[in-house]
């Protein structure tokens, strides 16, 4: 279910000069921040958790997982370039979780490291913020990875609807609306940074178990749709 020669291809995409500088970009405005806030206010646990939580978690990771989710597809979609891959003799599922597996790559890449040196930076790890913020952000990158796949399968404009998800909903709404909590990525994986955590300094409106079967659900059904979507695209095009 991997293909070597189609994750070459999608790395290539996604770590080309440009799109590379546009990854980096939010990981090394992070790292900035904290060496900034670290020398203004000295090690601090509550500043270090929001920091953490209200520029990684809630912008950076979701904005890069639109860069790489959407990235590993969609061009691909949009330029026509698909109909080439779909015609060697690799089946659709191997294309897509391929693809899915490169998008998760990077994304923890860009996101999760970038979020253990700031929380280093910030308060050295204490009460464990840095890794139970890491371990979130790793596991966002995932269902992020899964969703914004899908949404460049499935959409010509992709990025501007990750974006709007990206920055609204999970920014936003995921973060001050208490019903949208729940259909949160962030939250389902701050219920995961809550647990290794402990403490108040890192908190979930989302249970435990209720947040593990969302994001495994919400990761296998967009990746499951996703093969669909190019399935058809398949039949589409050999019509």
């Amino acid at each position: 279910m991997y293909d070597p020669t189609v994750a070459r291809l999608t790395y290539r995409a996604l770590l080309g000069r440009r799109r590379a500088l546009i990854l980096g970009a939010l990981p090394l405005l992070l790292i900035v921040i904290s060496v900034a806030v670290r020398g203004l206010t000295g090690a601090d646990d509550q500043t270090a958790a929001d920091v953490l939580g209200g520029f990684a978690l809630a912008t950076m990771v979701p904005i890069i997982g639109v860069i790489a989710g959407t990235g590993a597809i969609g061009p691909e979609i949009d330029d026509g370039s698909v109909v080439y891959l779909l015609s060697k003799p690799i089946k659709r599922p191997t294309i897509i979780l391929t693809k899915l597996i490169v998008a998760i790559g990077v994304t923890m890449v860009f996101s999760a490291v970038p979020t253990l040196i700031a929380g280093l930076i910030l308060n050295g790890n204490g009460q464990q913020i840095a890794v139970a913020y890491t371990v979130a952000a790793l596991i966002s990158s995932i269902a992020y990875s899964a969703l914004f796949l899908l949404l460049g399968t499935v959409s010509r404009h992709a990025v501007v609807f990750g974006l709007v998800y990206a920055l609204v909903w999970e920014a936003l709404f995921g973060s001050l609306v208490p019903g949208a909590r729940t259909l949160s990525v962030q939250q389902w994986s701050l219920a995961v940074a809550h647990k290794l955590a402990g403490g108040d300094l890192v908190t979930s409106e989302v249970g435990l178990p209720t947040a593990t079967v969302l994001l495994v659900a919400v990761t296998v059904l967009a990746t499951w749709y996703a093969g669909q979507k190019l399935r058809s695209l398949t039949l589409a095009g050999e019509e």
